[in-house]
């Protein structure tokens, strides 16, 4: 039996004068078990018998610490967080397994209290017989990489909170930069597209920058059309970049429809719903737009930044169609999702 410093440890420990008695007297699960966990470099601890006698490895031990608690209870050894950890504890004994992630825990491990986390799986061990004789803890301290996390979204948080401000700074600068400017209906486009942004932005956020709910998204930026869209789709979550660009069609397909489509007749009415299917690059997302009971709209035969920015797409890769029958206004923009995602 090797293991490290803990292994010598274990030999050298005088174990008569605990409740597993000497340790040529171990029973063979015991002992195999004991040289499983030495032998690991992953921390682990072994608790056995009912007085949980503990047996931990060397990549245990920064867990614990400056403590040295080799062959104390287990009970003993996390006796200030024992009102989380004893009933899991329990559960492995009755024969059940537990797996958590990031699971906290507040402790003293010599240098004051603190609050620590822990990814761990406590295990039962069995003797031949099959009943329980212990149990293993394999566990791994995350402490660092939840903290990081904290802090990321804290920074995130901020970065959105900036950011907004600087979307309605932007707003502002606009509007009075562009008051002496005699077409008003190019200044109001510019401000709607500014507003639209910032609410792809907001969505954003609450999505940690990362992805961004394509529901969510269209309700957002429709709200203001009251009942007169029929919005659905399943859930999908969007990249930032198709996030951005999706916001801008929208509030372009919607603005046209106001001016001159269904949205400017009394009950002219947009269904727009998503759906996926299954293309040569694998699943593809495809979000129709279709006007009805409107006016008859004809192509537009000057091609301005808003058409330009539909026929773009999701990712600027330019996979749209655009229809104008009789019915109505009809767009489908194609994207592959894995591109949609990544994005």
């Amino acid at each position: 039996m090797g293991g490290g410093a803990m292994g010598d440890a274990v030999r050298r420990f005088d174990w008569a004068t605990t409740a597993l008695g000497p340790a040529e007297h171990w029973p063979p699960e015991l002992q195999s078990a004991v040289a499983w966990v030495l032998e690991s470099r992953f921390p682990m601890a072994l608790a056995w018998g009912p007085e949980l006698v503990t047996i931990y490895n060397d990549a245990f031990r920064p867990i614990l610490g400056d403590k040295e608690v080799i062959g104390q209870s287990f009970a003993e050894l996390w006796a200030g967080v024992w009102h989380a950890v004893g009933p899991l504890v329990e559960r492995a004994r009755s024969g059940e397994s537990s797996y958590f992630e990031d699971f906290p825990l507040e402790m003293d491990r010599g240098n004051g209290p603190e609050t620590a986390w822990f990814t761990f799986c406590f295990s039962p061990l069995r003797l031949a017989d099959g009943s329980v004789g212990g149990m293993i803890d394999t566990v791994i301290e995350t402490t660092g990489a939840v903290l990081a996390r904290q802090t990321a979204d804290v920074m995130r948080d901020e970065l959105a909170h900036r950011l907004k401000n600087t979307m309605a700074m932007v707003q502002s600068l606009a509007s009075r930069t562009l008051r002496g400017v005699g077409d008003r209906d190019a200044v109001k486009t510019f401000e709607k597209r500014v507003i639209a942004l910032g609410h792809a932005h907001d969505v954003l956020g609450r999505g940690k920058w990362l992805r961004a709910s394509l529901t969510e998204l269209a309700d957002g930026l429709l709200a203001m059309h009251g009942d007169r869209f029929d919005v659905a789709g399943p859930e999908i979550d969007l990249g930032a970049s198709a996030t951005l660009r999706l916001s801008l069609i929208l509030h372009e397909l919607a603005t046209n429809a106001v001016k001159y489509g269904a949205l400017s007749a009394e009950h002219g009415r947009v269904v727009l719903h998503w759906h996926l299917e299954h293309g040569a690059r694998g699943d593809e997302l495809v979000v129709c737009w279709r006007e009805r009971d409107g006016p008859v709209v004809n192509a537009p035969v000057h091609i301005g930044f808003g058409s330009r920015l539909i026929d773009m797409g999701l990712i600027g890769t330019g996979k749209v169609e655009r229809r104008y029958p009789a019915s109505g206004v009809e767009v489908d923009l194609r994207v592959p999702i894995a591109d949609l995602q990544e994005r």
